[in-house]
Order: structure tokens, then C-alpha cells, then sequence
């Protein structure tokens, strides 16, 4: 017979064995759901601090308003409403580049810019020095640093400096949180102009120094909005405003005449914006 082996999830008639411990006696009721998260993805139970700093990461990126993911989740439901969790995917599937999507893409950015260190800076004027030089070669290739920008937070995102104290107060500011930390120092030098560190950015950052996978950043992003998302779908359902959201598109479109496709002239669909 066959065996596929797991340190996971297993059922006997008896019990539910899980990460090696008895769920039912070990688990539940003794392990929050934050920490569990942590444990089944590194297959180690994290340390307290690295529990708080993941929990507050979660938190920062449970909801923020009416994004795009928000409004396709609440839609769907109006469409839906027997498909809770068609309504709940329709808002993870939009967790992209420009909304979720950042805290995968600045963890990996850093990593690789830190995997081709040969030795890590040792104080913030090496760390200025190596910002420097990483955001003005995106510069050169024109590409964006990622993390940098928000739409509505242009002045500062708050999620940015609270997590940073958090992390600071843990002990867990590694060299992910210090790269991005002294790429928000310098950047205008390059750039020529002051762009906020988004929250979905230093969430990035705080997950690769917690040594999370970096395959998996984005996964983190969509379980706190899955959060958040219930909390949409709980609102919509006791106060609906996506039938006014329908309805104002429907009965205020306007007929023009037909615009043939001609791929030479498109526009970039890059509008530069990267937050969560």
C-alpha cells in the first residue's frame, strides 16, 4: 500500500492528530488562531514575539475600506447570495500587484536584493549605501521599488511605523525590515520625490525576517483579507450598499461610439500604484 506521509493534519477512529500533538486536547482552546497559522506553515511553533509581530501583520492587512476586493466580494454576494463562498473567492482572486499582492512582491524583492550581498551592512549608513544603490538601479531598468506608494496614504501609511515598533519591541528587525526601512530614507535622492513605505510592503518585510516562506507571502496577505471579507459580507448584509454600487454604474453609463483595437496605441496598464 501506498503511504503519503504528513506531519499535518491525520484522523484516527480515536483522534486528530496535528503538527505532532492531539488536537482536540493540545490545541484547541490552548493555541490561537494566529500562532496555528505560523506553526502549520514553518512545521515550528513560533516564539511569543514572533506571534505578535505575525498577528499584527495579519491585522494591518485584514481590511482597508472599499478596495476593489472589498466591492467584488460585496457584488458577487448581490448577485449570489446563496454563494457565500463564491462571494469570499471573488475578493481573494483579486489579490494582485496592486492590492494584496505587494506584500508577496516586496519580500521577494528584498530577499533578492539581500541574497546578492556578499556581506550585510552593519549600521543605517551602510544600509543608506545599499538602498542607494538597489533603488537606483530600478530606477535605470524603470522599474518600481515595490512597497513604495500608496493612493490614499500619500503622507504616511500608519500601518508602517507601528509595525516597525512592534518588530523593534520583539527583537525581530532583521535585514528585510532594515533594507526597506533605509530604502524609505532614501529614495527622494533617486526619485526626486517622498513616497510613502505602504503597510502591504512592511508586511512583506516583516514575514521574510520571521523566516516565512516566500512562496507563501501572498497566501498571508489573502488569510488576513479573508477576515476582513467576512466582515464585509456580515456589513453588506445588515447595512447593502452594492445594489446602490450596481446601480449607479448601470443607470449612468453612457453610449459611445465603438473604439477599434489597434495594439500599438494601448496605454501601460501600469499606473505605478502599489499598496494594500
Amino acid at each position: 500500500m501506498t503511504e503519503y506521509p504528513t506531519a499535518l493534519g491525520a484522523s484516527s477512529r480515536e483522534s486528530i492528530t496535528l503538527l505532532g500533538t492531539d488536537l482536540a486536547r493540545d490545541v484547541m482552546g490552548s493555541v490561537g488562531f494566529g500562532e496555528l497559522a505560523f506553526w502549520l506553515a514553518t512545521q515550528r511553533r513560533p516564539t511569543p514575539g514572533e506571534t505578535r509581530v505575525f498577528e499584527a501583520v495579519l491585522a494591518a492587512l485584514a481590511d482597508h475600506g472599499f478596495t476593489p476586493t472589498a466591492i467584488v466580494t460585496r457584488l458577487t454576494y448581490l448577485s449570489a447570495p446563496d454563494s457565500v463562498q463564491g462571494a469570499l473567492a471573488a475578493g481573494l482572486l483579486g489579490g494582485g500587484s496592486r492590492f494584496l499582492g505587494v506584500t508577496e512582491d516586496c519580500g521577494r524583492f528584498l530577499h533578492d536584493v539581500l541574497t546578492g550581498v556578499d556581506e550585510l551592512p552593519t549600521d543605517d549608513a551602510g544600509w543608506d549605501a545599499l538602498a542607494l544603490q538597489t533603488v537606483t538601479a530600478q530606477r535605470a531598468a524603470g522599474r518600481f521599488v515595490p512597497g513604495l506608494g500608496h493612493h490614499v496614504h500619500k503622507d504616511g501609511d500608519p500601518r508602517t511605523p507601528r509595525l516597525f515598533e512592534i518588530a523593534t519591541e520583539e527583537g525581530l528587525v532583521g535585514p528585510h525590515l532594515a533594507l526597506f526601512a533605509a530604502i524609505g530614507r532614501v529614495h527622494p535622492q533617486v526619485l526626486g520625490r517622498t513616497l510613502p513605505l505602504n503597510g502591504a510592503g512592511v508586511c512583506g518585510a516583516a514575514l521574510a525576517d520571521l523566516g516565512l516562506p516566500l512562496q507563501l507571502l501572498r497566501g498571508f496577505a489573502l488569510l488576513a483579507r479573508t477576515a476582513g471579507l467576512i466582515g464585509q459580507l456580515a456589513e453588506e448584509i445588515r447595512h447593502p450598499v452594492a445594489n446602490d454600487v450596481f446601480l449607479s454604474v448601470d443607470l449612468n453609463n453612457r453610449s459611445v461610439a465603438p473604439d477599434p483595437y489597434e495594439p500599438d496605441t494601448l496605454p501601460s496598464t501600469d499606473t505605478g500604484g502599489r499598496h494594500g
